[in-house]
């Protein structure tokens, strides 16, 4: 009995010691505990209920000994003679009530674990969402120092701590408190004297455990770490890129060792943890049992000179079995409190965290429609540590720019509706920052971005969003159906609005030709596409988005000739009509460009068509003789195939809707109908 009485106390005791006792430390921000009632308010109703239900748990469970003083005493006076009338009788309903209060004590039990579980899960609900779209708030900058892992943990572990903080924390410490209390004000009713004797020999075992709670927290935090390691481990070698990695470079083995080395600390911890365990276990059954010895034999004796009942006597004991538990576990209650109230505090930090892009009071949506892009005279530098993110969220994270640097100066540009504007430059040269700014994923420092008139910062995020689409230079596809990640751009699209995407895109063919076609996985990343299927892919979908703004980054350079071809295709089909910025890396695209912009240091050091830049002499040229004149002499090397090759006279006319062959020559003078098709390649017009 004294084990099963003492086990659940001993199980929290023992978790509450494997707990950081630094942790008490910790500065918590004024108004921490107003803000964590504050986020149980919801919850007041239950918490009300759960904690009269922990009261009468707590006063219903020292009926027990009570009942069994009752019971003893009534049978050792009628053995002897005192009044056996109605004791068989008595000794039956005393029987009953106990086996009455252990069914009424369980179904107690039961209603309060519902109760704690409502509460404690419908915490986690409120808190994980409010953080999740807190953070979905946050700028790029945020994500760009922010650690990935340290992230996620704040979404998982310290939620869960959190909710620790209204079902095992707040059980256990008024639980504990109550139960303590009308324990011993029982044990003392009954007998002061061996009450006193029973608390003599609590700090007998107290003080041992407080020895062996420093040694399982230092492994605790050691096994956590490990484990935060194996896991970081694990996604880095277990997703396509890693894997990809490890295999060409031949180190399976080696990850292997280093993941062993790894998990056979770990093993070693929790073996010492298990000794530890059983350590503490068998310090406190035996402390018990000494503290049980002590108490039979001091009682004992006053039972013996009549100074005290044998009922008591037991009822003493068993009280001593609800006694320990409970007392070693409130001796660690500021270490629990303070372990679930930092937990809160480290959400609060992420919540407090407030997003530098955001919708300011007022903003108007922007109407659809053909756009001009202005960038009035912008000044740019990137963010400062302390202004979008946390230093406890990054703590690996590597910052990639300098902090505070101005990177971009007096950019002052205009593309029309439906211009395409091409940016060009040498790398950091602040193309992507610019294109950044377009779509507001950064707030310029000086001057404005416009759209229409209207400056972005005074609109709407979802309503700039719709107008200004993106293709980044990596496209990202999530791990899931090529439909799903098409769907993303629009929920409603139809099958026909979809197929139509994947053709313009240039994808239709192979997304046609698979056996589960549009609900063929694409794997983490997409990487079971290749790159210029995954890029064609990111295009369709903005084609269902539909923006009336394009911000392009092109990524044709690792391509082969038939995807590079293809993409150029499916770029052609987004930009047309559409007002472009276009991060250019192709000859074919400063070609048709209404307008290049040469940047170099943050500044539009260049600005025309191809043909008058290159008659400049300027960096413009340079670029062009070292980037985009390879690539045209590429294209004059391949060999053109056989092809059927057409002489159209001079001053011929031909109708609409012709079909010109490849390798046509057309005279001088001859009229061209509507809807006539040349195909691209060497078509040429002599004159």
């Amino acid at each position: 009995m004294m084990h099963v009485g003492m086990g659940n106390a001993g199980w929290g005791f023992m978790r509450s010691l494997r707990q950081d006792r630094n942790v008490t430390k910790h500065k918590l921000p004024k108004g921490t505990l107003k803000r964590v009632l504050g986020f149980a308010r919801p919850f007041a109703g239950l918490l009300s209920l759960f904690l009269v239900l922990i009261v009468i748990d707590a006063v219903a469970g020292n009926l027990n000994p009570l009942i069994a003083r009752a019971m003893i005493n009534r049978l050792t006076n009628g053995l002897a003679g005192h009044g056996r009338a109605g004791v068989e009788s008595a000794v039956i309903w005393l029987a009953v009530a106990m086996g009455a209060l252990a069914v009424f004590d369980s179904g107690l039990g039961l209603w309060e674990r519902w109760l704690s579980s409502r509460v404690g899960e419908g915490l986690i609900f409120d808190m994980r969402n409010k953080v999740f779209n807190h953070v979905q708030r946050m700028p790029i900058a945020f994500f760009t120092r922010t650690q990935t892992g340290a992230l996620i943990s704040r979404l998982n572990n310290d939620v869960l701590g959190a909710q620790e903080a209204f079902t095992n924390t707040f059980n256990s410490v008024i639980g504990n408190a109550i139960s303590v209390a009308v324990t011993l004000v029982a044990m003392a009713v009954l007998s002061w004297k061996l009450t006193v004797l029973a608390l003599l020999m609590l700090p007998v075992f107290i003080f041992p455990a407080r020895w062996v709670g420093r040694r399982l927290a230092a492994i605790t935090r050691e096994a956590y770490g490990l484990n935060a390691e194996m896991n970081t481990m694990m996604s880095e070698r277990f997703n396509v890129a890693g894997a990809l990695l490890v295999k060409i470079f031949g180190k399976p083995s080696y990850e292997a060792e280093s993941f062993r080395a790894r998990t056979g600390r770990v093993r070693d911890i929790g073996v010492t943890t298990a000794m530890y365990g059983r350590i503490f276990f068998t310090g406190l059954m035996l402390t018990a049992s000494l503290a049980t010895a002590l108490l039979y034999g001091f009682g004992g004796v006053m039972v013996v000179h009549r100074e005290l009942s044998l009922g008591t006597l037991v009822a003493m004991t068993l009280y001593l079995t609800r006694l320990y538990g409970p007392l070693t576990s409130l001796s660690n209650v500021q270490v629990d409190v303070m372990t679930a109230l930092v937990s809160f505090d480290r959400v609060f930090e992420v919540l407090d965290l407030r997003p530098m892009i955001d919708d300011k009071p007022g903003a108007v949506d922007l109407e659809r429609g053909p756009a001009e892009v202005r960038f009035e005279h912008v000044d740019f530098r990137y963010p400062l540590p302390e202004e979008v993110s946390l230093a406890s969220l990054e703590s690996v994270a590597v910052q990639e720019r300098p902090s505070g640097q101005q990177v971009l100066f007096d950019v002052d540009f205009v593309a029309e509706p439906g211009q395409l504007v091409a940016l060009v430059g040498p790398s950091g040269a602040g193309k992507t920052t610019i294109s950044h700014l377009a779509a507001r994923l950064y707030d310029v420092t000086q001057g404005a971005v416009r759209i229409n008139g209207m400056d972005v910062r005074d609109v709407t995020l979802a309503s700039l969003h719709s107008v200004v689409g993106v293709v980044t230079q990596e496209s990202h596809l999530f791990h899931d159906t090529i439909r799903t990640n098409l769907l993303y751009a629009r929920q409603g699209a139809t099958e026909a609005e979809l197929w139509g995407a994947l053709r313009d895109a240039q994808i239709y063919d192979l997304v046609s030709s698979l056996p589960d076609g549009l609900d063929t996985l694409v794997g983490d990343r997409g990487y079971r596409l290749s790159g210029g299927e995954k890029q064609r892919i990111a295009i369709a979908r903005l084609l269902l988005k539909a923006p009336d703004v394009v911000v392009l980054d092109e990524a044709t350079a690792h391509l082969d000739s038939e995807s590079e071809l293809a993409v150029q295709q499916a770029f052609k089909k987004v930009l047309a009509g559409r007002t472009s910025i276009v991060i250019a890396h192709r000859l074919s695209t400063v070609r048709d460009a209404d307008q290049i912009l040469v940047i170099d240091g943050g500044r539009i050091v260049e600005r025309g068509r191809h043909a008058d830049l290159l008659a400049t002499g300027g960096l413009y040229a340079d670029l062009y003789h070292t980037q985009f004149a390879d690539q045209e002499a590429d294209q004059e090397k391949v060999p053109a195939p056989e092809r059927d090759i057409w002489a159209i006279g001079e001053e011929a006319v031909i109708g609409e809707e012709a079909v010109i062959g490849e390798e046509a020559v057309i005279g001088d003078g001859a009229a061209l109908g509507d809807g006539t098709v040349a195909y691209p390649g060497s078509t040429t017009i002599s004159g």
